[in-house]
């Protein structure tokens, strides 16, 4: 029999090796295909008496096996043909489906005998080891799990996890239920609700693997031990089995942990993910149950994520459209790839700083210019910081590091860019100080080198004016801080040719961010958006709603922090320098938005200009300890004796940002719904449970998106007012993301 994702050798012992290495993928994922191939060689496994056990390892240098293919579990595989789906409506015959997975690794673990047969009948499994070659996720874990020995690469990148939570799932193959029956109910629970990976010698502590062993030798000890023990069964198929530590959720110990690890879960996800409830539903019902209930108690659960919008707007967002993203899907075909080896980057502040680092990380010399040496080496001094932080906690080789600086060369000698591949400017936000860089540096670089800027606020047509190759111009908005932030904008300005464009997003990809093509206008997407959900914090201050209520309800909606510890990190001064800058540029034009008079009274008033400044909503004690809000903010702008309530601080602050994402969408500032997500969530933390605000408008329907809207408008100020677009959709009964 043939196989298109795996092969099958039988060796003159009778033991098969299993090889899964599916063709045309860099990391083995189980997909329709595998499912299928695995299925029939479990089967051959079992009745085939010429087996006598069976190996199973990869092909693939990457890994053992990364999980399921999410686009397989999400429906389509297109960010632009429509949404996921769970390919069926019948809940029933979606069991089935996603049991299939359960059944196949219970068949090759108990050999197809039931459980009875075992327990009382003595029947045995033949024998199936797992050489472990790389890492093992999700799928892959659980495939591992169901082995009866496990064998592990000595080589320190092997990791262990499941991270299905991170996209609204669980771990729907075995996982909530062997995990607890090997690790214990604590450490299964760690596992699952937090998605971390573990390493090797911590797996083997939770008794997860059996054995590590040098890379070239896990086949070889693999089948030695397949050889050496012929009869086998799981340790939950014999009689007596109790878990580790005790016995399952009716052990008084069980109990307590039941119910700590519920409310500890809860508090740090505000209830906003089901997934979590649901991987603890299936440890507690699955422990007190037999092994076969236990699993078709995981398929239920997991059934019911499936078909929930939550997890399908994850996983489409997250991953799918993510990873369509970083491979490119917005470059332009027919361009060739441009081979980065050097980059210039003007200005040594906090911006150019971070960017040096991570293009240095990347393996790219870097030219870091400013207009004094000693800025240029403490721009420098920002890389060695980390560096050295990372070398300390032994994430990073010490010759790995001073690898590293050494391919950053700070300097004020603009002549060092005359071997350059790419610039990136980033220097003080004035359009007279960009001008004069541009002209500076594009008399010294080659013809041909893509000039990049990272302004976050100014259009790029405009500064591209001062450019004598405006073609060859472009934006690339990084996020502070450049080395956490995984988002980057890219702005074409008007003149932008393709090169320009495929430029920034091979170097984005070899930075390894997440990067998403927008139009050329004032702010962006991200800079368009967020200043009015900040906004909207301070003009409830100025109404008089508690400065604790806001901010708890922003975490409670999901926000990584509170709109007014944002504004404290972004800067109640830069917030007051945009303000006078916009009026400056707008005149006549500009319309106020109601926090002009708060701004210059926190900060040319009050001196209340944000974190690095010292205080501005929050105080932040000089001794390290813990912010809290600043009590003298009452003084100024005194409370409410009748405070609204939570439902209605956290709407309000929800569509503070879909109003302003759905303008952006309404006039191309973001040229479809996927970016518009993506730039949200990786660009300022929008509420990762909901996909997005373009997913949650459609979670929630463009026709009640549109009428909440409306009524906000009556109630708060035109600012809530839905886009035309938005009210045109909902009388079509339209979506964001047209079904497959």
């Amino acid at each position: 029999m043939s196989y298109k994702t795996l092969t099958l050798e039988l060796d003159e012992d009778g033991i098969a090796l299993v090889t899964i290495d599916l063709p045309d993928q860099s990391m083995n994922v189980w997909n329709g295909e595998l499912l299928e191939d695995f299925s029939n060689v479990v089967d051959k496994i079992v009745e085939d008496d010429a087996i006598k056990g069976a190996v199973i390892t990869s092909g693939k240098e990457s890994g053992f096996m990364a999980g399921a293919d999410l686009r397989m579990l999400g429906g389509t595989g297109s960010t632009k043909s429509g949404s996921p789906n769970s390919g069926s409506t019948d809940k029933g015959a979606l069991f089935e489906q996603l049991f299939t997975m359960n059944k196949m690794f219970r068949k090759l673990e108990t050999g197809g005998h039931t459980a009875k047969e075992m327990t009382k009948g003595g029947k045995t499994a033949k024998p199936v080891a797992a050489a472990v070659n790389g890492l093992a996720l999700g799928g892959g874990l659980e495939l591992v799990l169901a082995c009866h020995y496990k064998v592990v690469s000595d080589n320190p990148k092997v990791q262990f996890g499941v991270p299905e939570v991170q996209v609204g799932l669980l771990p729907g193959g075995g996982g909530t239920q062997r995990i607890p029956r090997l690790a214990g109910l604590q450490n299964a629970a760690m596992m699952a609700t937090q998605g971390k990976p573990i390493d090797s010698k911590t797996a083997q502590a939770y008794k997860l693997i059996d054995e590590i062993v040098p890379h070239d030798q896990i086949i070889t000890k693999a089948k030695e031990w397949v050889k050496a023990n012929p009869k086998v069964t799981q340790p939950w198929d014999k009689k007596g089995f109790k878990f580790p530590g005790g016995g399952g959720a009716m052990d008084p110990r069980s109990v307590q942990f039941f119910v700590a690890a519920s409310a500890m879960a809860q508090d740090k996800t505000s209830h906003n993910y089901p997934a979590i409830e649901s991987i603890l539903s299936c440890m507690y019902e699955g422990s007190i149950v037999p092994f076969d209930t236990a699993i078709r108690i995981e398929s239920k659960y997991f059934t019911k994520l499936i078909a929930d919008p939550q997890s399908r707007n994850m996983i489409r967002t997250l991953f799918i459209n993510k990873q369509a993203a970083e491979k490119g899907e917005q470059r332009p075909e027919g361009v060739a790839k441009t081979n980065l080896k050097k980059v210039g980057v003007l200005g040594a502040g906090m911006m150019g700083a971070g960017i040096a680092y991570i293009t240095a990380k990347a393996g790219m010399e870097v030219v870091l210019i400013d207009r004094d040496q000693d800025y240029a080496e403490k721009g420098k001094a920002y890389s060695q910081k980390i560096v050295e932080k990372g070398v300390k906690r032994g994430k990073v080789s010490k010759e790995k590091g001073e690898g590293l600086l050494a391919r950053i060369t700070p300097s004020t000698d603009y002549d060092l860019l005359k071997d350059v591949d790419l610039i990136i400017e980033a220097v003080f936000e004035d359009p007279d100080v960009k001008a004069d860089v541009i002209k500076k540096t594009e008399a010294v670089i080659k013809k041909d080198v893509i000039f990049a800027s990272n302004t976050s606020t100014l259009p790029i047509t405009g500064l591209a004016k001062n450019s004598s190759r405006a073609d060859q111009f472009i934006g690339i908005h990084f996020f502070s801080p450049v080395d956490k932030m995984p988002l980057v904008e890219i702005i074409p300005g008007d003149l932008s040719g393709d090169r320009s464009l495929a430029t920034a997003l091979d170097y984005v990809a070899k930075i390894k961010k997440t990067p998403i093509v927008v139009k050329d206008t004032r702010g962006f997407y991200t800079n368009r958006v967020v200043p009015p959900y900040l906004n909207e914090a301070m003009l409830m201050i100025k109404e008089g709603v508690a400065p604790a209520l806001i901010d708890n309800c922003a975490k409670l909606l999901g926000m990584p922090v509170g709109p007014l510890a944002l504004t404290d990190e972004t800067s109640l001064e830069l917030g007051y320098m945009l303000m006078q800058s916009t009026k400056k540029e707008l005149g006549k034009d500009y319309r106020p938005n109601g926090t002009e008079e708060m701004l210059e009274k926190m900060v040319i008033e009050l001196g209340r200009k944000g974190r690095k400044s010292g205080g501005g909503f929050y105080e932040y004690p000089e001794d390290g300890g813990k912010k809290y809000l600043w009590p003298g903010l009452s003084d100024h702008f005194p409370l409410a004796d009748d405070q609204p309530s939570a439902d209605d601080v956290k709407e309000r602050l929800m569509y503070a940002q879909l109003i302003p994402a759905a303008q952006c969408f309404a006039e191309g500032i973001v040229f479809d719904p996927q970016s518009a997500d993506l730039g949200a969530i990786f660009g300022w933390g929008f509420a990762p449970w909901t996909g997005g605000p373009m997913s949650h408008i459609d979670t929630i329907g463009v026709e009640n998106f549109v009428r909440t809207a409306e009524s906000m408008a009556q109630r708060y100020g035109e600012r809530f007012n839905p886009p035309n677009l938005f009210r045109e959709m909902a009388q079509k009964g339209e979506t964001l993301y047209k079904a497959a």
